[in-house]
């Protein structure tokens, strides 16, 4: 079987991505409308964004539908990533990592997504059922049947299981080295934001030493960073930040500072806090691509745009000093 890397170079380094998520999952119901969506798309496309990352499980399966809609006749502008590994049950997300179930659902990604390839086909979550290398090795069948490019993992969740005295993705680095014995790991996706630091530790550190991509998720945490959002504000009860710690009115009170801070260094450039956060994220590294999401053509534009955006060693030393955000259980 052919061995092959796609790595840092292939993900529009230097570049933002433009998550869907939130076109169809996660945030409010009641602002999610296809027509706004494909706009956005197409938006980011016309601003130069070139990486969109969607999966299966979002909407579950109208996220994909939505970008295959939106590509039509576009196709090959796009890097197009996706996910498989995670179904929604009765209102529950259970993992699967079977191997006929991931061929199964790379063919149906395939048909939604409108495209005869996938360029990053991401695992979501490892099946604790499932031995990782049989999903790794089944994925990489996909590789060597055309059907796709690259192989990544999703390193989201690394907080629930960390353990006492462990850093945050020790856990992930251990299963990204039974995965790499089986078939490369071209990118991994994780949290990175200012207010989210953490992947700087290691598991940045690892990609960068193996020339592996780097998906920043969140980079915007979850809209805050963006300065949009008022403390007390509330949320819609399907929206995911109605249940996150740093989304209560307290703690959106107690990280105003951190917002302030880049809103400070944004106004000497004639940015946004928004546009300074991304590009804080892409200064962590050549193979760093931010994923904000987004549903508003109006962002995505502003989004692409943190890519022109240079943070000089003052910018970047102001930012590291903001306090670090707080948690509902710090």
């Amino acid at each position: 079987m052919e061995r092959r890397s796609l790595g840092a170079a292939a993900l529009a380094v230097g570049a933002v991505g433009l998550g869907c998520m939130p076109m169809s999952w996660a945030y409010a119901a009641s602002q999610q409308r296809g027509d706004h969506a494909l706009r956005a798309v197409q938006a980011a496309l016309d601003a130069g964004v070139q990486l969109i990352d969607t999966a299966d499980m979002y909407g579950p399966f109208t996220n994909e539908l939505l970008v295959g809609r939106a590509l039509k006749g576009r196709r090959a502008e796009a890097f197009v990533s996706t996910k498989c590994g995670l179904l929604v049950v009765d209102q529950h997300i259970v993992a699967n990592g079977r191997p006929g179930y991931v061929r199964r659902a790379c063919d149906a990604s395939l048909r939604r997504l409108q495209t005869d390839v996938i360029d990053l086909y991401q695992l979501h979550r490892a099946d604790p059922e499932v031995p990782v290398e049989e999903t790794w090795g089944a994925m990489a069948e996909l590789v060597a049947a055309g059907k796709v490019r690259a192989l990544g993992l999703c390193a989201m969740g690394a907080r629930a299981s960390r353990r006492p005295g462990a850093r945050m993705h020790d856990g992930t680095i251990r299963q990204l080295e039974r995965m790499q014995q089986v078939f490369p790991v071209s990118a991994v996706q994780a949290e990175l934001s200012v207010w989210s630091p953490q992947a700087l530790e290691s598991l940045l550190p690892w990609c960068a030493a193996r020339g592996v991509g780097f998906l920043a998720a969140m980079p915007l945490g979850n809209g805050y960073l963006t300065g949009t959002l008022t403390p007390g504000q509330g949320f819609e009860p399907d929206d995911l930040r109605a249940r996150h710690p740093r989304f209560t009115a307290e703690m959106m009170a107690a990280n105003q500072p951190v917002v302030v801070g880049l809103r400070r260094v944004a106004e000497r450039h004639g940015a946004t806090p928004a546009q300074v956060a991304l590009a804080w994220a892409l200064r962590q590294g050549p193979q760093v691509v931010p994923v904000p999401g987004t549903k508003q053509e109006r962002w995505a534009v502003e989004n692409a745009g943190a890519a022109g955006l240079e943070l000089t060693a003052r910018d970047l030393a102001e930012i590291d000093r903001l306090p670090p955000a707080r948690e509902s259980w710090d």
